[in-house]
């Protein structure tokens, strides 16, 4: 069985990236580093431009959250095939940083992030596009929005 690549995968999951985040402070999108590349911050930006907003637990319930993060990842893709052409550069996930705007009572911030994870996972598979993860809740995120994500992957040579 041939093996596919990121970029016929994605295809496969009937997905639409939305346009690849302008940065919204002094900051790069992304950078390459060596073998690796490394995305800022990215929030929910839809296929319209606009963005998922609300706290989670409050004005959006958990599988909405969970749905952002998928979106934030969507976003993510978006910046990856902006910078560097194609999700076929992308050997592996590296780490992900998942931040969850919630409720002081929230408790399934690693469930959320899922939303990311997954789609890393069915683009690159689950050898590739599973990583290292930390997923956290905040106080607080820029525009009210549920999800904040950064990650780092390592390049093909």
């Amino acid at each position: 069985m041939a093996k596919t690549s990121p970029e016929e995968n994605f295809a496969a999951l009937g997905l639409t990236l939305p346009p690849a985040p302008k940065p919204l402070g002094v900051y790069k999108p992304g950078l390459q580093v060596d073998h690796f590349y490394y995305v800022s911050g990215h929030g929910t930006v839809q296929t319209d431009g606009s963005l998922i907003i609300g706290r989670i637990g409050k004005e959006l319930d958990i599988e909405e959250g969970k749905l952002a993060a998928r979106q934030v990842g969507l976003a993510i893709l978006a910046t990856l095939k902006a910078q560097l052409g194609s999700l076929n550069r992308i050997k592996r996930v590296i780490k992900v940083l998942g931040m969850v705007n919630a409720t002081d009572d929230f408790l399934r911030h690693p469930y959320i992030i899922n939303g990311c994870s997954e789609l890393f996972a069915q683009v690159w598979g689950e050898e590739n596009g599973i990583g290292v993860r930390s997923a956290v809740g905040m106080g607080t995120l820029p525009d009210n929005i549920p999800v904040e994500i950064e990650a780092v992957f390592e390049l093909n040579d």
